[in-house]
């Protein structure tokens, strides 16, 4: 089974599953499919969180493929460029890339292919075309006039006789195409050996050919960003070679008979794991789903969960993250009596142990509080925010895959977006902006440090059922993932929906959070929902002092999943945006 946010990547992995492949085949060359077919999602030089779950060895780990920040980005660094956020667009946001490592981590340990073989699809939709979408070719015309004015090697590669491509036409990138021809000769030329064949592509990236262009291009070139000024970038070839892909043990938490697996809090994964702890105890097993009260008891455990995150998340390389304490039945308790019956205005973190509670300080904080709940992301932000300038939010794809063996795969790419930063001369893709998710303000958990990685909102998920593999699933949306996320796992738990009516079911975001992509707003109280809720429940909700933005029936998440369950293998996706999919056999 494979499902993932775009029919082509799905189509491609269950093609290499059908040809012997196992699941991690499978999910390398859909990922490498999605970086062609959803390049205003992420790209080659963006970055992906994978959890795997190995049937013969029977655990679970995390792949770390979040690249960490240059060695020449630091606090002062940006201070003396006059610059108090680190901007969300151009060369000065750029961290080490790597999508690729991870991809080939994933190939190398857990798979049976070569690069060739992974990589091939890729190549074909990139040297023949595909079919734009029209969320790519809206982002397009968006940025266009910024490609042609100050991004002219972005112009070269997206746009088409200085046009943005129309939503449908073919549209190829012959150089992005060359590039992994390139990587798959320089594997290929190391003999015949497989491992040795990724380990060869692994340094043309990193040490070889990928790197010297990335970093000769930062250096040299000053490119304008949101900032309103040109700025050369602080990556280098260096960066790239000093860069070690981290495989780690996941972060879990026991609910019910059922195990949550999540990346460490160097991304903001566990939030979900202190939400499903703070639901405990307040009674959801006895709440209708769907109803006021369910609503209520989500968003409001998911605010004090992500003030959390906010006061205590950052690489835990870098900076004490107390998750023991965070997760405690104890500090749980605490937290749990701040539940009440109306919606909260405030952004309140807790103080899980004696260590100062260390807080940033939001340029111009949730400022967006007008009646009615301002103009915020509001509903269906799991595809980009994109302006002018290249300023982007939210933008990220997801793809699970479970094969016969009983492997599972959930892999949440993102980063690289064509829209956030110019294209690499001869490589055909740009560098990921997450290095704006630090902050510039000294001695915060998420503070900007050289070799640090961002916390990154990216998010995959996977869980066991009785001590046994069961779900990989997942979704893009930035700060959002986590609460679409657990609204499927909820949906499965108290329900008894199947994994497609999980999905399918109405579905709510808060925007109340501080956001972590540039530049930082928040829309406190603010509560974004499907138009399918009853009239009954939405004026509950605005009785309670939720700020309601009303979004279309289907227009939140973008969910996929894949199950073992019952003697069977399932999958499911997204039917909203009418992208997404899910195949089998």
């Amino acid at each position: 089974m494979v499902a993932s946010t775009h029919w082509l990547a799905s189509a491609a992995g269950m093609g290499i599953l059908e040809r012997g492949g196992n699941a991690a085949d499978a999910a390398v060359a859909a990922g490498f499919v999605l970086q062609i077919v959803e390049p205003h999602l992420n790209g080659p030089g963006g970055e992906v969180p994978i959890i795997v779950w190995n049937e013969e060895q029977e655990r679970t780990e995390v792949i770390g493929g979040q690249g960490s920040a240059p060695a020449a980005a630091s606090v002062d660094a940006f201070r003396e460029l006059g610059l108090d956020l680190v901007p969300g667009t151009g060369l000065l946001p750029a961290v080490v890339p790597g999508a690729f490592g991870a991809w080939m981590t994933l190939l190398e340990e857990h798979g049976t292919m070569s690069v060739r073989e992974v990589l091939e699809p890729a190549i074909g939709y990139a040297d023949n075309g595909h079919p734009l979408l029209g969320r790519a070719s809206g982002t397009l015309k968006t940025v266009s006039p910024l490609f042609l004015e100050h991004w002219p090697t972005s112009a070269e590669t997206w746009l088409r006789q200085g046009r943005a491509p129309e939503a449908g036409e073919r549209f190829r990138n012959p150089v992005l195409a060359a590039t992994y021809r390139r990587l798959i000769q320089e594997a290929e030329s190391a003999g015949g050996d497989r491992e040795q064949q990724i380990e060869a592509a692994r340094r043309a990236w990193y040490c070889g050919f990928v790197a010297e262009a990335i970093g000769d291009y930062a250096s040299s070139t000053a490119v304008m960003d949101v900032s309103g000024e040109p700025h050369r970038g602080l990556i280098t070839a260096q960066d790239l070679a000093d860069w070690r892909l981290p495989v780690e043990e996941p972060v879990t938490y026991d609910y019910k008979n059922y195990t949550v697996a999540k990346t460490g809090p160097w991304g903001q994964g566990p939030v979900m794991l202190q939400q499903l702890a703070l639901l405990e105890g307040l009674g959801l097993d006895d709440v209708v789903p769907g109803s006021a009260d369910w609503v209520h008891l989500i968003v409001e455990t998911g605010k004090l969960a992500m003030a959390d995150r906010e006061a205590w998340y950052g690489d835990p390389d870098f900076t004490d993250v107390p998750m023991q304490a965070l997760l405690s039945a104890e500090y749980t308790r605490s937290r749990q009596a701040l539940v009440g019956d109306r919606a909260s205005l405030e952004l309140r973190p807790g103080r899980p142990t004696e260590a100062p509670l260390r807080m940033p300080a939001y340029p111009d904080p949730l400022r967006r509080t007008a009646a009615g709940g301002g103009s915020g992301p509001g509903a269906g932000a799991g595809e980009p925010t994109v302006d002018a300038s290249g300023e982007t939010r939210g933008d990220t794809c997801h793809v699970d895959v479970v094969d016969a063996s009983g492997m599972m795969v959930s892999a949440t790419p993102s980063g690289g977006w064509m829209q956030a930063s110019p294209a690499i001369p001869g490589l055909g893709f740009c560098l990921s902006t997450r290095g704006q998710m630090f902050w510039l303000q000294e001695d915060l958990p998420n503070t900007l440090r050289p070799g640090a990685r961002p916390r990154t909102t990216l998010s995959p998920s996977f869980a066991l059922c009785d001590g046994k593999p069961w779900l990989a699933f997942g979704t893009p949306g930035g700060d959002f993932q986590d609460q679409w996320q657990i609204l499927l796992l909820l949906n499965l738990v108290h329900s008894g929906h199947d994994l497609q009516q999980a999905i399918d079911f109405p579905a709510f975001h808060s925007d109340h959070t501080p956001s972590s992509f540039y530049p930082r707003e928040a829309f406190p109280g603010q509560l974004a929902i499907e138009g399918r809720f009853s009239a009954e429940v939405l004026a509950d909700l605005e009785r309670r002092g939720h700020r309601l933005v009303m979004g279309p029936e289907w227009s939140e998440g973008r969910l996929s999943a894949v199950a073992r369950e019952g003697g069977w293998l399932k999958a499911g996706a997204n039917p909203r945006g009418n992208q997404g999919y899910a195949v089998g056999r």
